[in-house]
Parts: C-alpha cells; sequence; structure tokens
C-alpha cells in the first residue's frame, strides 16, 4: 500500500509538470483543434503519469504519449493504434485483464506491469527533443525507486533503450577499480546496457535480478508494414516473462 501511495504521489507530480512549453502549448493545441472523430472528448492534454501494477517484475518504458491517444484519455497507450498492440498482446500474455484500451474507466487492469514513457506529453511528430527527454528522466528516476520488485525492462524504440541504459548507469553501482577476474566496466555478474547495441530482441543482463530488453516499438510504423508483428511482440514478452520466472 506504501509503494501505490507513493506512485500516486508521483503521477501528481507528473501532471502538474510544466517544465516543457513547447510540449505543454502542443498538447493544448492539440486539445483544442481535435480529430473529427473525437470532436465529443474533453481532452486530457496533460502530461500523462505511469500506469499499471506497483509490485510489477516487468517495466514497460515506451516514447511518448500519442496526441490523439494519451494526450486524449489521460492514460499512457490508451485509445490509439499502439495501445490496440501492446495491449492486446499483454493480454494474451496474461498482464492484462482485457485485451482493449479505450479510456480510463473501461476497467482494464495491470498484473505484475507497469507501463511508463521516456517522456510524459505528446510530442510535435512523435519526437521530443533530448532537452525534453532529459527534463522528464526524474520521473523515471522515482519510477526505479519504486518499483522495487522490478526483473525486466521492456524498452519500446532505441529511445527508450537509451533511457534505460542511462538508468542503469545512475542506479547500479559499477565498481571504480577491477577485482579479480573481473573488467573494470563490469559490475558483479553483469554487463552494463551501453555495451549492448539497441536491436529487437536485444537482452542486457544488469545483475542477477535485473534485464533490460529491447523490442521495436509498437508504432504504427512498425505494426502496419510488418517491421514488428503479434508473433514478434509475443516472443519477446515470453522471453521477459522467462527471465524473472527463472525458465
Amino acid at each position: 500500500m506504501r509503494t501505490t501511495r507513493q506512485l500516486d504521489v508521483l503521477h501528481d507530480r507528473v501532471i502538474a509538470c510544466a517544465k516543457c512549453a513547447r510540449l505543454r502549448a502542443y498538447c493544448r493545441d492539440v486539445g483544442i483543434a481535435r480529430r473529427a472523430a473525437y470532436r465529443d472528448w474533453d481532452y486530457w492534454t496533460r502530461p500523462v503519469p505511469g500506469f499499471g501494477d506497483p509490485r510489477a517484475r516487468l517495466w514497460v518504458i515506451g516514447l511518448a504519449p500519442a496526441a490523439h491517444g494519451a494526450n486524449r484519455t489521460g492514460r499512457i497507450f490508451t485509445g490509439d493504434r499502439s495501445g490496440d498492440f501492446l495491449y492486446a498482446a499483454l493480454h494474451r500474455a496474461g498482464f492484462a485483464n482485457q485485451p482493449t484500451s479505450a479510456s480510463r474507466d473501461d476497467g482494464l487492469k495491470l498484473t505484475d506491469c507497469y507501463i511508463s514513457a521516456t517522456a510524459r506529453c505528446a510530442p510535435p511528430d512523435n519526437k521530443p527533443t533530448p532537452a525534453e527527454v532529459e527534463a522528464c528522466a526524474e520521473f523515471l528516476d522515482d519510477e526505479w525507486r519504486l518499483l522495487a520488485r522490478k526483473r525486466v525492462i521492456l524498452a519500446l524504440g532505441r529511445i527508450a533503450w537509451d533511457a534505460a541504459a542511462r538508468l542503469v548507469r545512475r542506479h547500479v553501482a559499477w565498481p571504480s577499480r577491477p577485482s579479480a577476474g573481473r573488467r573494470a566496466d563490469e559490475g558483479p555478474g553483469a554487463t552494463p546496457v551501453p555495451r549492448v547495441e539497441f536491436a529487437h530482441g536485444a537482452v542486457c543482463a544488469v545483475n542477477s535480478r535485473l534485464t533490460v530488453i529491447g523490442s521495436y516499438h509498437v508504432s504504427q510504423q512498425n505494426t502496419f508494414t510488418g517491421r514488428l508483428t503479434p508473433a514478434m511482440f509475443d516472443s519477446v514478452l515470453q522471453l521477459c516473462r522467462e527471465r524473472f520466472d527463472g525458465r
């Protein structure tokens, strides 16, 4: 319960964030203009907090909210095609109680899975600047500390993979001097994330308790072209489960 309360406090901080003027203006402008299909919606337009199980062993990190998805609904990966793909897969893998995600009050619950994003505001053209990503880094830091049972970080896309690498550098204590049989750049039983290049299915065992796994992002650009198929993503989720189930 304490972690749930702490995450609630963090979510309130995310929602209240106004660091990036460009993103705040863009999100509000999208909410005013709206798409014809959503003209009756009262767009969320605020930064979007993480969502899921406070006791999750699987932590999924995406890129950013979609302008007419989470920026409209207020829940990460909710109300767009990327979310349709992601939550259907999480349901097949047993992490979600239903395969769809349409609104904040649609009854969706995640088990053993928590989802957040590298940037918390919808960016123009889905491209946050490095400065905007850095402005959101503190929220990932806080989630790192609060998600104490995490065993696998699933990074959706290169930007999320790089964000996971930065988290590992900040929060995993690498020895300052090499001990017997260990390289200077190597943690206890670990291969640092920066030593592994991003790829779909890339695996980096940070230490005996944490693994970072890469996947192509679940964007329409990837799923509509066949670069990322349901079978490919199912295999990655199975790999995640095997990692923390010890198989």
